[in-house]
């Protein structure tokens, strides 16, 4: 995309009833089309070197052999197919494990699908596509592989990138109704002339497959040699980062995407974050919270669980609730205890990485809605022990278009060297550390004491931090 784009967005509704969730799939390309007409208005042409699309991951409809929707789109947590979790695993437990995670959960794309199978009969030529791949079809005018990126909820084997045909097969899935498969970073196709003219882009433009909305802003903040590492602060903190091999979790609470150039792309998603704050504190002025929790000196911890349904990332337990350590006394404390929470959280989710082998030596970047506050990004950097980075613009879009400038023949390391600047880097206060590390001590012996986390990790933890 041009070198200094122009953001440009457009809203999608949506349906929801209990534990489903449904968008209508042609909102995706109008709004798409829309959007880049406002974003590339006034831009030459010949600026416009590539694109990629990202998506949400596991967000799957059925289409006809011309890319017209025959359902609704399925969205990244709708969980009606909990029924059908139990066969998938089963099924395919051998492969899912080769690919570096234990089991598929509802709301992936697998389950889905099969869901959708037995709803009735497809007609001749249907096929699954995957959110963006609605978009490449449209783009470019006839069906475009999906990336290998949004088909590992699908069940793509990672390792060994192929379909597992023979899983795929025992579970009902008919043959030809799964896209072909490429690496993030491989041209798709270009943009057709149809295509030129709904959204401004213009036609014989590279289209690059992309990869999921989170790894698309991993690149986009730079975070793309083994041992760097996204920390996404957003409703719920989420970590990416990159390592040279496939990393394994035997509890299934972190799996591998695998990237452009053959990376591994290790993290995991939390159920706890940011999203306490607006439950808790609807409305209130943040920067007076702020500064009056950052003058109250506060080690108490509360335990920064967003919604009912438990924990997923450091650890698994669905019977989690919320908890306080310490009493903390008025707004302010009880404030602080949230952002320290959410601190130690993130440093148990990077020493549970270490214990299991993935490498988090490298730099860290702060990003999502979180990391605009600067004191809670120092809390964090103190209690993590290391310096954090700031981007200067991150996120998901920012991360498409340093992929789409290898369409030009760039590495990804020139594009991103070129496209990601930092703001900000954020150095931990040792004494600081040194206070806090204790209590976060304490917060991993509560959460082995109420029997959520593996006695083990809470003793690496330890380990790290008396080094």
């Amino acid at each position: 995309m041009p070198d200094s784009p122009i953001p440009a967005s457009r809203p999608l509704s949506s349906r929801r009833e209990g534990v489903r969730h449904e968008q209508d799939p042609e909102q995706w390309w109008t709004a798409l089309a829309s959007a880049c007409r406002e974003a590339l208005a006034g831009i030459a042409p010949e600026r416009v070197r590539g694109l990629a699309v990202d998506a949400t991951s596991g967000t799957i409809l059925l289409a006809g052999s011309r890319g017209t929707p025959l359902t609704p789109g399925l969205m990244y947590d709708d969980g009606r197919a909990h029924a059908y979790t139990g066969r998938v695993n089963t099924t395919g437990r051998a492969a899912w494990e080769a690919s570096g995670y234990r089991s598929m959960q509802a709301s992936w794309a697998l389950p889905k699908l099969l869901w959708l199978l037995d709803q009735g009969p497809l007609p001749a030529g249907a096929r699954l596509l995957h959110q963006p791949d609605l978009i490449t079809w449209r783009l470019t005018g006839q069906q475009t592989a999906t990336d290998a990126s949004h088909a590992l909820k699908t069940g793509y084997d990672l390792a060994g990138e192929r379909w597992p045909e023979a899983e795929l097969s025992a579970l009902g899935v008919p043959d030809g109704l799964l896209p072909d498969v490429v690496r993030p970073g491989t041209v798709l196709g270009t943009v057709c002339a149809g295509a030129a003219r709904e959204t401004g882009i213009p036609a014989g433009t590279p289209v690059v497959a992309g990869m999921t909305d989170g790894c698309a802003a991993q690149i986009g903040a730079g975070a793309l040699a083994p041992g760097a590492w996204n920390s996404v602060l957003g409703t719920t903190l989420v970590l990416k980062g990159v390592s040279r091999g496939l990393v394994r979790d035997p509890a299934g609470v972190v799996y591998c995407h695998r990237g452009p150039g053959g990376r591994w792309l290790p993290g995991g998603a939390s159920s706890s974050g940011a999203g306490v704050i607006a439950r808790h504190f609807p409305g209130a002025d943040l920067g007076a919270l702020t500064r009056q929790a950052a003058a109250s000196g506060s080690t108490d911890i509360a335990y920064p669980l967003t919604g009912g349904g438990g924990e997923r990332f450091p650890f698994r337990a669905p019977e989690a609730t919320p908890f306080v350590l310490g009493e903390p006394s008025g707004d302010a404390e009880r404030f602080h205890a949230l952002l320290l929470g959410v601190a130690c959280l993130e440093r148990l989710c990077f020493d549970y990485l270490e214990l299991l082998g993935a490498p988090v030596d490298g730099p860290v970047a702060l990003t999502g809605g979180g990391a605009r506050n600067a004191y809670w990004s120092q809390l964090r950097a103190d209690v993590l022990g290391r310096a954090v980075r700031l981007p200067e613009r991150s996120g998901s879009a920012t991360g498409m278009a340093v992929l789409a400038a290898t369409a030009s023949g760039a590495t990804l390391e020139d594009a991103a060297a070129a496209m990601v600047r930092m703001r900000a880097e954020l150095h931990p206060d040792p004494a600081r550390t040194a206070r806090l590390l204790p209590r976060y001590l304490d917060f991993a012996d509560e959460l082995t004491r109420r029997g959520w986390l593996d006695p083990a990790v809470a003793a690496h933890a330890r380990r790290k931090a008396e080094q």
